[in-house]
């Protein structure tokens, strides 16, 4: 439990929400059919190239203040070493599953880290609404076509944020941009209480000669004196460079004992949402929801032999039906 708590340092009020721009880039140009379909190609391969084995550097920096009572914290570098597994590819559906490897005492610890599901022309995205909300929101109609939603969730397989872009070449770089999107606070700021309680930012993937960085541009937002308003803007470039230089069997372990009970997970939480119009979970500083850690540890204890498969996911669906609310 003690580890558990350590690993998750690495996880990284919705009417007061105000209306968006649904894209952040401008008009596109029509593509034929033929260059759609090798858009559609070029945009598979830099998807599932962001799956292998890397050295990740996390780099985050507050920088300036929209606030004169407030001031930036320092800058923050740390990193680790994470697989990266393609867990299901239906061809315009692909599933990303990050593992994180931890050395530590002399023995090698894998924690279940963050998820990424990308989706072509999607219909709809679930995206977060504040604190403890998430809802269903569509995508317009007209802006479906050559668009990737990209949706994260948390090390429980509960949602942390979804948006849609397109990805595009510039400079000779390719890289795929998200709308703005609004995201609850990462373990790093919410075991600090801040003024702030949520982001609203823009992300960018880009492949690069090593693997790929993950780029966000935030504006940390909080409610103050009853209105949501800006109060330091951040930037988090996160890079993965190719490496294998670590345990990564670990990883393929866990997951291999585990998937099973993940795959269930993943189906409830998708039922909840469809049958509860979005999911409603009271967020938790440490673990990102109040079932993040319990469940984590039903996971546990199937690989350690301590827990039947069919056991954990009864119970792991009791805890998750009990946690969630109905709109």
């Amino acid at each position: 439990m003690k580890f558990r708590q350590i690993g998750l340092l690495a996880l990284g009020l919705a009417a007061l929400l105000p209306a968006l721009p649904a894209q952040a880039d401008g008009p596109v140009k029509p593509r034929s059919t033929a260059e759609e379909q090798a858009s559609f190609a070029a945009d598979r391969r830099d998807i599932l190239a962001m799956a292998g084995t890397f050295k990740v550097r996390f780099d985050m920096q507050e920088s300036t203040a929209w606030r004169a009572d407030y001031t930036p914290i320092d800058r923050s570098i740390s990193g680790g070493n994470e697989v990266v597994r393609v867990i299901e590819d239906t061809g315009r559906r692909i599933v990303l599953q990050h593992l994180l490897v931890v050395e530590q005492g002399g023995k090698t610890m894998v924690i279940k880290h963050w998820r990424q599901d990308w989706d072509y022309e999607p219909a709809r995205v679930l995206v977060y609404a504040g604190p403890n909300e998430w809802k269903w929101e569509a995508v317009p109609e007209a802006m479906r076509r050559g668009r990737w939603s990209q949706t994260v969730y948390q090390v429980d397989d509960s949602p942390r944020y979804g948006s849609w872009g397109q990805w595009t070449s510039e400079a000779g770089v390719r890289r795929w941009r998200s709308g703005w999107t609004w995201r609850p606070l990462a373990r790093r700021d919410a075991v600090r209480g801040p003024v702030y309680d949520r982001y609203l930012g823009i992300n960018r993937h880009q492949p690069t000669p090593t693997g790929w960085i993950h780029w966000q541009d935030n504006t940390k937002m909080g409610v103050i004196d009853g209105t949501l308003q800006p109060v330091v803007q951040e930037y988090v470039l996160n890079s993965y460079t190719r490496f294998d230089g670590y345990d990564v069997k670990a990883a393929d372990a866990y997951w291999a004992a585990t998937k099973g009970y993940w795959a269930a997970i993943r189906a409830e939480w998708d039922r909840i949402a469809d049958a509860k119009n979005g999911i409603r979970i009271t967020e938790a500083a440490q673990a990102g929801t109040v079932i993040a850690s319990r469940l984590l540890e039903i996971a546990d204890e199937i690989q350690s032999g301590k827990t039947r498969e069919a056991d954990a996911i009864a119970l792991a669906k009791k805890l998750m039906d009990q946690a969630t609310r109905a709109a």
